[in-house]
């Protein structure tokens, strides 16, 4: 089997192994140069126009893992016995807004565009946002299509952790207002800069999982 085929097969076996986990180990704990791992595929993922528009919040604190447990009812089954729990932060409309301060400094000293270049992107980036995706109506729009760009990261992360034997299990169940109130107080989202986006908790499995299922490739994929 070549060097390329054998990848292949190793990325079907990941994508084989995935569960969304329900019940974490307790006795076992992630090596720490393994999740620094999973954070770095998910600090090296894409975003849309290159915004990086996120923040994870990685939580050990077993007071504020508490808190969450609580306060998020998809989090109750996973605490405290995943053994790193992440929290995906989304960026609000104050730090994605075409004209904000963030995106004057991310791209000219992160990117570092050029001036003239980065007049005419921000130009771009405008349009995009009021014509194309419609974006500046209110003050969801662009922290939703923010959050979508979070999602792309916390796959990439639940993949490479499958990669290398580690669980995950996605989370949404909570009420976002509830959430944000906790983030607030605990002074994670800056000020309103951050709003939360969705969940995850990595560990090892405390049981064999079923056999995956799923439709058809011929379901799933259509050739036009």
């Amino acid at each position: 089997m070549s060097d390329k085929e054998t990848k292949k097969q190793e990325i079907l076996d990941a994508a084989k192994f995935r569960h969304a986990t329900k019940q974490f180990d307790p006795n076992q704990t992630i090596p720490e140069d393994d999740f620094k791992f999973i954070l770095e595929v998910g600090r090296l993922s894409p975003s849309s126009f290159g915004f990086e528009p996120w923040r994870f919040v990685v939580v050990q604190n077993p007071e504020l893992r508490q808190k969450i447990k609580d306060t998020a009812w998809g989090a109750y089954g996973k605490l405290p016995d995943a053994s790193h729990f992440v929290i995906f932060l989304a960026r609000t409309r104050k730090d994605t807004q075409y004209d904000s301060e963030y995106l004057q400094d991310h791209f000219k000293n992160v990117k570092q565009l050029p001036d003239d270049f980065l007049e005419k992107y921000l130009s771009r980036i405008e349009e995009f946002q009021k014509e194309d995706f419609e974006l500046l109506e209110g003050k969801r729009p662009l922290y939703d299509w923010a959050g979508k760009q979070t999602y792309i990261a916390l796959s990439n992360m639940m993949t490479a952790a499958a990669e290398i034997g580690i669980d995950s299990c996605p989370i949404e169940g909570f009420n976002m207002e509830k959430m944000n109130n906790l983030l607030e107080e605990e002074g994670l989202l800056e000020d309103g800069s951050f709003g939360i986006s969705v969940m995850c908790a990595f560990g090892y499995r405390a049981q064999e999982q079923p056999e995956k299922s799923r439709r058809s490739l011929d379901d799933v994929v259509k050739w036009v």
